[in-house]
């Protein structure tokens, strides 16, 4: 499946914006998390958390899948493919991660200091409040790097169908070549 010019411009938008959107989410979690583990007033915390669970349960996970699914309609529409160059495939996987973990860590971390501080008691955990939005954030930004300089070039599939789009020519011109370009 191609997508035509118009759909891929469009779907690249929207692609960028969503994943431009969860990169800010994140650092919007990471900074009230270090305002909740760094501050000595109990209304800032219990503040800070509430924010917290209101991004993680409500604007997350959304904008989450919308990167997710906007990203694999490109790959799939598109010359890059989803097996077919390794960035893509990195790309794939740590998404999935970041959203189970997401899932399965993060809202569960902020949902417990929420309980905690709603209930007239301290911070039980900087770590609920740090670590989910810290993990993210670094593998966002690695993620960013990865779609920019596009490294490692294609996967054991990506080379297969790149030899059998050559032909029997391609194929033959290229095992002509030295051993050092190959």
């Amino acid at each position: 499946m191609k997508l035509s010019r118009p759909a891929r411009r469009a779907f690249l938008v929207v692609h960028v914006a969503s994943s431009a959107s969860w990169l800010g989410l994140t650092l919007g979690l990471l900074a009230l998390g270090v305002t909740a583990a760094t501050t000595g007033s109990a209304v800032t915390v219990e503040a800070s958390v509430r924010a917290m669970q209101l991004f993680s349960d409500w604007l997350l996970l959304p904008v989450a899948f919308l990167t997710l699914l906007s990203g694999v309609v490109l790959s799939l529409g598109t010359p890059w493919g989803l097996a077919r160059h390794r960035w893509v495939w990195t790309k794939f996987w740590l998404t999935l991660a970041t959203i189970t973990a997401t899932v399965f860590a993060l809202r569960p971390g902020v949902n417990s200091a929420v309980a905690a501080v709603a209930a007239g008691g301290p911070l039980p955990d900087t770590g609920d409040v740090l670590f989910g939005p810290v993990v993210s954030l670094s593998a966002y930004v690695f993620m960013t790097v990865i779609s920019v300089l596009k490294p490692w070039g294609p996967t054991r599939r990506g080379r297969r169908l790149r030899e059998s789009a050559r032909g029997p020519a391609g194929r033959a011109a290229a095992d002509d070549r030295p051993l050092a370009s190959r």
